[in-house]
């Protein structure tokens, strides 16, 4: 047998041992995992993708057989692919395009603050439904961070949803209350974007 061989065996063999211990470690931390209850996550950061995860896990619970609903905080001058997609399924997915598009696009903060109490008040009906196991709060964070609405009030609602519900709330920069409040919190940062590369925003990767 040449050196190589012998090295590549006992390459193996430390693999081998590695992943046992380390399957043992993770299985003894799911075996540890037993509580189930709604989680309220919350996807931050001034990368792409935070909506587009959210809009993930819809289709994850839609596929496990579970009702949902969306509320668009932000977005709403032009439809966007996850809207289209998802109003297919109107007797599972409740859709509402409550913006009327981006802070800077929009110039008016008194409208601003009216359509995000109207978004609220539509997403505390959501919240108030057990029969609702997803609710997706998109842009969210951004009329937080504006203060078009009043975080207090916000977690408060939040607090008395059902047990079993699960939220997702999504936007550049959460606040530090919404963060502490929340169960899992992903920040995704923006290595490279091919806007900076003046490539205008496309359907099916944008919108």
């Amino acid at each position: 047998m040449h050196d190589s061989d012998i090295q590549d065996q006992q390459r193996d063999q430390r693999h081998v041992a590695r992943m046992q211990r380390k399957k043992a470690l993770i299985d003894a931390r799911i075996a540890e995992a037993s509580a189930e209850r709604g989680l309220l996550l919350v996807n931050s950061g001034n990368g792409k993708g935070k909506s587009s995860a959210a809009f993930g896990m819809l289709a994850r619970a839609l596929g496990h057989g579970l009702k949902a609903g969306v509320v668009q905080f932000i977005k709403g001058a032009a439809t966007t692919g996850e809207e289209a997609f998802f109003r297919r399924f109107p007797d599972e997915v409740r859709y509402f395009v409550m913006g009327e598009g981006f802070t800077w696009e929009t110039q008016n903060r008194q409208r601003d603050i009216e359509k995000a109490e109207a978004a609220w008040a539509v997403a505390r009906e959501l919240l108030g439904d057990p029969q609702i196991a997803l609710v997706i709060l998109d842009e969210l964070n951004i009329a937080l961070k504006h203060g078009y609405l009043p975080l207090e009030r916000v977690l408060a609602d939040l607090a008395a949803r059902p047990p079993m519900q699960h939220v997702v709330i999504t936007g550049r920069g959460a606040l530090p209350g919404l963060i502490e409040a929340a169960d899992t919190v992903s920040d995704i940062a923006l290595v490279k974007h091919a806007f900076q590369a003046g490539v205008k925003a496309q359907k099916g990767v944008e919108f």
